[in-house]
């Protein structure tokens, strides 16, 4: 009789264990479960935002990143200044100071390149160039204006009826100046050479001139095949 009493304890105590395990186990399932739903729902809410923040900068104007930058930089000169006043010294002194060397020599030398002649492109360019060259140097002269006007009357703004051929005879200072620019422009063009500024922001991948030359002629035409294989190697990502 005392043996078939243990055997059943026995059995009850191991229903017993099983039934916690088991319980235990469905705990954790439901725990991992939800954490599992919060996850979700957090992924959810940051996706909404996403779209949100997408959808945003997408109804912004282009330039609106160069626009903001403009503003940031601004606002942190402003402060600067602020600052400087308050201590009582020149903002243009403090910020040369702040300035590297190398900074403020490649400044200069752009600076300098302001207007390179880059030489030729094409025939439009050229004409361009040419074009604004000589409409800087024109100095309107009303003193000769105002004698013009006396001497011509309405007629000196003619409309569609008017007849100019041979009514206009141009000054002997005129000529000469005329003279002196095609003089100039003839000597520039003997002295013309096709020899290209030199970049200093380009990347070196030359050990001399006939090797950029050669390096130049090689990325304009297999430029586009291997694009890839430099930016891996730049990376170090190459196989």
């Amino acid at each position: 009789g005392s043996s078939g009493s243990e055997d059943e304890a026995g059995s009850c105590a191991a229903a017993a264990a099983a039934a916690e395990a088991a319980a235990a186990k469905r705990e954790r399932r439901l725990r991992k479960f939800r954490e599992l739903h919060l996850k979700r729902n957090e992924a959810r809410k940051l996706n909404h935002q996403e779209v949100v923040e997408e959808d945003k900068r997408l109804k912004l104007p282009p330039n609106w990143e160069a626009k903001k930058a403009r503003l940031e930089w601004e606002l942190r000169v402003q402060e600067k200044k602020k600052e400087c006043a308050a201590r009582g010294e020149d903002y243009e002194r403090v910020k040369l100071l702040e300035i590297s060397a190398e900074d403020a020599e490649r400044w200069e030398r752009k600076k300098k390149r302001k207007n390179p002649d880059l030489g030729f492109a094409d025939y439009a360019s050229a004409q361009l160039r040419q074009y604004q060259r000589l409409t800087r140097q024109i100095k309107p002269d009303l003193e000769q204006y105002e004698k013009l006007k006396e001497q011509y009357g309405e007629a000196l703004y003619p409309t569609s009826d008017s007849l100019l051929h041979g009514s206009h005879v141009p000054s002997r200072e005129g000529v000469d100046r005329m003279v002196a620019d095609l003089e100039k422009q003839i000597e520039k063009r003997e002295k013309y050479s096709r020899r290209r500024p030199y970049n200093d922001d380009a990347d070196i991948d030359y050990i001399n001139e006939r090797n950029a030359k050669f390096n130049k002629k090689a990325e304009r035409f297999y430029g586009k095949y291997t694009a890839e294989i430099k930016q891996n190697l730049e990376r170090g990502t190459a196989v």
